[in-house]
């Protein structure tokens, strides 16, 4: 069993990143925070959940992550909801005075926004989180070849939405669709 010491040493260690990762899949605020502090109340109620873990990280993401798919589940929101509330503007990022960096991740955020949540989760966790492809598909309990391919659809559809093009090129300048033609012409242009 956790000591408390090592719970709040956990949640200071990780509550940022799950709060951007829910942010990004609920696309709403309220939900987000609400299904943060269900995770730690688990955690708090039954810390054995922790004791055979290996990497604390990728096991609060998997949590968070059914946590929202479970969210979804009981409001009996279909797709088409979903993506509506997906195009909702929301500030992922930490505020900036710099307005080249605002500009960038508002742009960044409405094509995220775009995206289907099973794209959206597998971007937010390559980008942001780091995690391989094998990390990715565990956590989301999905193959492999599906966490790659659902990837790779989500950048291109980041790539695809005209107003963020070329933000979203020099956001991840070592992706191989980096290498066409449009997105040398942005490099060339700024």
């Amino acid at each position: 069993m956790p000591a408390p010491i090592e719970f709040e040493r956990l949640y200071d260690d990780h509550a940022q990143a799950l709060f951007s990762f829910l942010l990004d899949l609920t696309r709403n605020e309220a939900d987000t925070r609400d299904l943060l502090q269900e995770l730690f109340v688990k955690l708090a109620q039954r810390p054995a959940l922790l004791d055979y873990v290996r990497d604390h990280r990728a096991f609060l993401l998997r949590l968070a992550h059914n946590l929202a798919i479970d969210l979804f589940r009981r409001r009996n929101i279909d797709e088409r909801h979903r993506e509506q509330h997906a195009s909702e503007s929301i500030s992922l990022f930490a505020p900036t005075q710099n307005t080249d960096e605002r500009t960038f991740r508002d742009a960044l955020a409405t094509a995220l926004g775009e995206l289907p949540t099973e794209q959206r989760a597998v971007v937010h966790l390559k980008l942001w989180e780091e995690l391989s492809f094998e990390q990715i598909a565990a956590l989301l309990d999905i193959p492999l070849n599906t966490a790659a391919s659902r990837y790779r659809y989500g950048f291109v559809g980041l790539i695809n939405h005209q107003p963020s093009r070329c933000l979203v090129y020099r956001f991840h300048a070592g992706h191989e669709l980096l290498h066409s033609p449009q997105a040398r012409r942005c490099f060339d242009q700024g």
